[in-house]
């Protein structure tokens, strides 16, 4: 049976810099990329406090927690995206 060993290394303090996205990527794949993360940071937030099944967050309450949190209001895709994640993570 192997044994779990604790991390070694500490996290960062602060947060990795940020890299540019390659040029050359179509629009769309980029919208997706920052559709996904706003959606991640949004699931995150949710997650946070206490919201862990899909059916609990409405549009309203995800809405509600981006304000909270500072990023723009999502749109209905955004946040089908983000009630998929919370069900991947249940």
């Amino acid at each position: 049976m192997a044994v779990a060993t604790p991390l070694t290394t500490p996290l960062p303090a602060h947060p990795l810099p940020k890299k540019p996205l390659p040029a050359g990527w179509p629009r769309e794949r980029y919208e997706s990329h920052h559709r996904r993360l706003k959606a991640m940071r949004l699931a995150i937030a949710l997650l946070d406090t206490g919201t862990y099944r899909p059916e609990h967050a409405t549009n309203t309450k995800i809405r509600t927690t981006a304000h909270a949190i500072g990023v723009h209001p999502p749109s209905d895709t955004t946040c089908r995206l983000v009630r998929a994640l919370i069900y991947d993570n249940c």
